[in-house]
């Protein structure tokens, strides 16, 4: 358990002791868990027009965990971190390849060009002349957020999973430890909520899994574009409190980028003390919250799937 060394501006306010421990992310946690698992356990007793708005936020606030723990947060020791993020709870992605494709996208000089960004959601040129008509209208839907929040849950698990079999056939080193762990985790998950719980899969998946996936794709939607400059790549996102607990802060998105060791609730701080030159340096790339990027884009495609290449091609 640490203070953090990347936080110049650490809010002061906070006891010693509780910073120390980094006291509100393990509330978070026994909040996002300890939520689970009583909506599960009251399941039947709740319709499900309030089990799916509570679901998607519990799984996508554990993914807003899960990333904070990514990061070195609330402890020193990776073990320890990683065992409060491993339960599998959103079913499809286990955490070692989250963390892995998450550390390689934070460290790559290619921010959103696909061929060097793990999670952009661009296509390459070569890529784009090959796929037909459908498949590129498809994409384009994909790119208003309504697409991405209907189909994007469905379309992210899809291409991750074609990718993670292509490595489990071709062997590649530690795949088949990463998914046996995984095929264990989900199985005592799949425990509690088939067996003690008594809910329909197809009822978890659509209340709890798919919803909640979206949340996460909400978050992502307007993250990163592909400017010429890398600096003017990554957004800001001004949410208000609530967005900004279920994102644990990450809509400071280009603040975090620049120092990802900062935790979560001292980067609204951080932000307000270097809004002006965080907002210089990111070209502006701004919005006034979630709800500003629904009016503009639920509609509307953002910008074109197909990206422009890298930053030396641009026009």
């Amino acid at each position: 358990m640490h203070s953090n060394p990347d936080n110049s501006l650490a809010r002061a306010d906070l006891p010693a002791l509780w910073r120390w421990i980094e006291g509100p992310t393990w509330i978070v946690a026994a909040a996002i868990y300890g939520g689970w698992l009583a909506l599960t356990w009251y399941h039947h007793a709740l319709p499900w027009w309030l089990v799916l708005p509570l679901g998607g936020w519990l799984i996508g606030w554990h993914g807003s965990l899960q990333h904070e723990i990514i990061h070195g947060h609330p402890t020193r020791r990776q073990w320890a971190n990683a065992a409060l993020a491993m339960a599998p709870v959103a079913l499809w992605l286990p955490y070692p390849l989250y963390r892995s494709r998450h550390l390689s996208h934070h460290a790559t000089p290619h921010l959103t060009e696909p061929l060097g960004d793990t999670e952009s959601f661009y296509v390459e040129p070569e890529r784009w002349r090959r796929l037909g008509p459908v498949h590129r209208a498809l994409l384009r839907v994909h790119n208003t957020l309504a697409g991405r929040l209907l189909l994007g849950p469905a379309l992210t698990m899809l291409a991750f999973w074609r990718e993670e079999g292509a490595r489990l056939i071709r062997g590649e080193p530690g795949c088949v430890q990463i998914w046996a762990t995984h095929a264990v985790l989900t199985a005592l998950v799949l425990v509690w909520v088939l067996v003690v719980c008594g809910i329909p899969l197809w009822a978890y998946v659509m209340l709890y899994v798919y919803p909640g996936t979206a949340v996460i794709l909400l978050r992502s939607y307007t993250e990163h574009r592909p400017a010429a400059d890398q600096s003017q790549r990554t957004v800001i996102v001004e949410a208000g409190p609530l967005m900004r607990l279920l994102f644990l802060g990450n809509n400071f998105h280009a603040l975090h980028h620049e120092r990802p060791g900062i935790a979560w609730y001292d980067l609204p701080r951080v932000y307000r003390a270097e809004r002006q030159r965080v907002l210089a340096e990111n070209g502006g790339f701004l919005f006034a919250g979630y709800g500003d990027i629904v009016r503009r884009f639920l509609w509307r495609v953002k910008d074109s799937p197909l990206h422009p290449g890298p930053a030396g091609q641009y026009q």
